[in-house]
C-alpha cells in the first residue's frame, strides 16, 4: 500500500460572496507537504479572496479549510504564527529601511533578524548591501526579495505568495522562482497565485480557476497532455486579419492570439498523419485571403492553451 503524502492545506467546499458576486464557489483542493502549488487564473478569478481566507484575514461563507492541521477560523491566532504571507501589493513600510522592516516583522513574531539570519541569508545577502535604504526607494525586484524575507523571518511551515511576479521584470521573476525552488528543497510548502500562465509550468501541481470556480487540478504536464486537438502556430504580415480569417478555415475549432503567432486549434482529435499537407492547406487558404509572408508550424500545447479550452467549454 502506497504512503499518502501529508496534506498541509485542505480546502473543502469553500465559498465566499460579496453581495451578488460569487468570488469563490465551492472550492475543494489539497496541497501536499513540500509542494509548490499554483492557483492560476486571470485578475478577478478569486485568487486573492481564497488566499485571504486561508491566511485568516477573511471568513468563508460556507465550507472549511485547514492549514498545517489548524482550522483557519477556529485556530486563527495560532495559525498566524505558523504561516508566511506575501500579498500581491507591496505592503511593507515604505519609510522604514530594509533592515528596520525585517527587525519589525521579526519582533512581531517574537524573534529577531540576528536569531534567524541564517534562515533568510540566501535571499537577504542579495539586498543586504542596501539595508539602510528605505523600502520605498527599492527597485521592484528588490522589494520582492525584501517582502519574501519578511514573510520567512519567523520560519513558517507554509508560505502563501499572492501574485509575487506582478509588476516585476522578467529577469527578477526568474530569479524569484529560482529562490522558491530552493525553499522547496528545504521542505517548505508553498501556495502561489499568478495570472501568468508560463509560471504554471514551474509548479508541482496547479489549479486553474476562473470566475471563482476550479476548472482543473493536476500537474502541468498532465493538464497539457489532456489537450487532444492538433495545434498549429501561424503568422502572416497581418496578424489581426489572420486570426479573423483562420476562424473561417474549414477545420478550425478555435483560433486566438498567442505571442507573435496565432494558435490554430483544429477540429480533429489525435495526431496529424501528414503535417505538410495540413500546413499547405492552411497556407493556400491564407494566400487566397491575400496574406503574405505566411509561416505555419506545429505547436506544443501549453497550460494557457488548456486554460482557454476549458474556459470556452
Amino acid at each position: 500500500m502506497s504512503i499518502q503524502p501529508e496534506k498541509m492545506i485542505k480546502i473543502e467546499g469553500v465559498s465566499k460572496s460579496y453581495g451578488a458576486v460569487k468570488a469563490v464557489e465551492n472550492i475543494s483542493l489539497s496541497v501536499n507537504k513540500g509542494e509548490i502549488f499554483g492557483i492560476i487564473g486571470p485578475d478577478g478569478a478569486g485568487k486573492t479572496t481564497l488566499f485571504r481566507i486561508l491566511t485568516t484575514l477573511l471568513l468563508p461563507d460556507t465550507g472549511s479549510a485547514t492549514v498545517a492541521g489548524l482550522d483557519v477560523v477556529r485556530d486563527y491566532k495560532k495559525l498566524r504564527h505558523m504561516i508566511g504571507y506575501m500579498p500581491g501589493r507591496f505592503s511593507l513600510y515604505q519609510d522604514l529601511t530594509v533592515e528596520e522592516n525585517l527587525e519589525f516583522f521579526a519582533s512581531v513574531f517574537g524573534t529577531s533578524l540576528r536569531e534567524n539570519y541564517d534562515h533568510i541569508a540566501p535571499i537577504y545577502v542579495q539586498i543586504e548591501p542596501f539595508k539602510t535604504r528605505r523600502a520605498g526607494a527599492l527597485s521592484g525586484g528588490m522589494k520582492q526579495k525584501l517582502a519574501l524575507c519578511c514573510a520567512l523571518i519567523h520560519k513558517p511551515g507554509v508560505l502563501f505568495l499572492d501574485e509575487p511576479g506582478t509588476g516585476v521584470d522578467p529577469v527578477s521573476r526568474k530569479e524569484f522562482w529560482d529562490m522558491l525552488r530552493s525553499l522547496r528543497a528545504q521542505g517548505l510548502t508553498m501556495l502561489v497565485s499568478t495570472p501568468y500562465m508560463d509560471e504554471a509550468e514551474l509548479c508541482d501541481r496547479v489549479a486553474l480557476i476562473q470566475k471563482g470556480k476550479i476548472m482543473a487540478i493536476d500537474t502541468p504536464q498532465d493538464i497539457t497532455s489532456g489537450f487532444r486537438h492538433p495545434l498549429l502556430a501561424v503568422r502572416s504580415d497581418n496578424m489581426y486579419r489572420v486570426i479573423k480569417d483562420l476562424r473561417e478555415f474549414e477545420d478550425t475549432a478555435d483560433c486566438y492570439a498567442f505571442g507573435e503567432y496565432a494558435h490554430l486549434k483544429l477540429g480533429q482529435k489525435g495526431r496529424i498523419d501528414d503535417f505538410s499537407k495540413v500546413a499547405r492547406s492552411v497556407t493556400e487558404f491564407l494566400e487566397s485571403r491575400d496574406h503574405h509572408n505566411i509561416e505555419v508550424k506545429a505547436a506544443e500545447p501549453t497550460v494557457e492553451d488548456c486554460f482557454i479550452e476549458l474556459m470556452k467549454n
